[in-house]
């Protein structure tokens, strides 16, 4: 699919396909067109060129078709402020058709999103959290087999955000989750698929494990000291070591970070070095690698 507004081209030429049981993180700076593929996707704007199926459903040719399998959480939460939270849920209920489980679907999300609190209080008065919480429930209203969320966590705090990717694991297990955020640790708690996006293409498709193998930090060895008046000593003898490429230093936490050379056993070497000299570590660990500095190559 393509976007193009007179000069401006938002999206030129993105194509996947997601499958059942993946949550794809659909990843990009600011700007790198990720909503503009969200909206396409979910039928709110029509490409330019190309097309977007669901299920096997065109959205331009079969759009309420398209839409019955699809629940769409859009950037911002838009929603009727003057109604209460039970009143747009009830409404929602009602235009999706739900009949013989209309009442277990509504207790379901009010009951899984934690909106017992608020359903009389309007819309428009709730807190950024509240709307965003809103939102999903509206889009899970039909237990679609197909989510796509814009930004599903903005907003929430650590214990809501906690919540939500709970669920979010839950609902992968039948469903097909496409989830645009740029929120790195969202990827690493929910998804096992990453596009990123750049300047309206697709720059990178992997797993998360995959991405973070690409990473200058895949294999380094994180160590944190007790005492930090040894950081000096031991980023000499950290950086004579034969396994080690680069030392970094980080003086507020007491911590180094050993980069090994290709193909090096670098925390075999680290660790005995500690031994050695009889270093008193807080922490040891192997990394696997940092999705932020992936996505800052590739995106840069």
């Amino acid at each position: 699919m393509s976007k193009r507004y007179a000069s401006l081209v938002a999206v030129d030429d993105v194509s996947f396909e997601v499958g059942p049981g993946q949550v794809l993180g659909f990843l990009g700076p600011n700007g790198a067109g990720k909503t503009t593929t969200m909206r396409m996707l979910a039928g709110f704007v029509a490409p330019t060129s190309g097309k977007a199926s669901i299920c096997g459903h065109d959205i331009e040719r079969d759009p309420i078709a398209a839409k019955r399998v699809l629940g769409y959480l859009p950037e911002g939460a838009p929603a009727y402020g003057e109604m209460s939270v039970r009143a747009f849920l009830e409404f929602i209920a009602d235009l999706r058709h739900l009949l013989a489980n209309r009442r277990a679907r509504l207790d379901y999300v009010i009951g899984r999103l934690q909106l017992e609190s608020v359903l009389e209080q309007s819309v428009e008065t709730l807190s950024k959290g509240f709307r965003r919480r809103v939102g999903l429930a509206q889009a899970l209203m039909h237990d679609p087999p197909v989510m796509v969320l814009d930004e599903p966590t903005d907003g929430l705090d650590p214990n809501q955000k906690h919540e939500v990717r709970t669920l979010i694991n839950e609902m992968s297990r039948d469903k097909i989750i496409v989830i645009s955020t740029h929120i790195l640790e969202e990827v690493d708690a929910v998804c096992n698929r990453v596009i990123i996006i750049a300047r309206g293409r697709i720059v990178a498709d992997d797993s998360p494990q995959g991405l973070a193998g690409k990473s200058r930090y895949h294999n380094a060895v994180s160590m944190r000291l007790e005492h930090p008046e040894q950081l000096a000593a031991t980023r000499a003898a950290l950086a004579a070591l034969p396994a080690i490429a680069d030392v970094e230093v980080n003086e507020r936490e007491a911590r180094l970070t050993a980069l090994p050379r290709a193909g090096a056993a670098a925390l075999t070497a680290v660790s005995e070095l500690a031994a050695r000299q009889g270093l008193a570590l807080k922490e040891l660990h192997l990394e696997s690698g940092r999705l932020d500095e992936v996505f800052r190559t590739i995106t840069a």
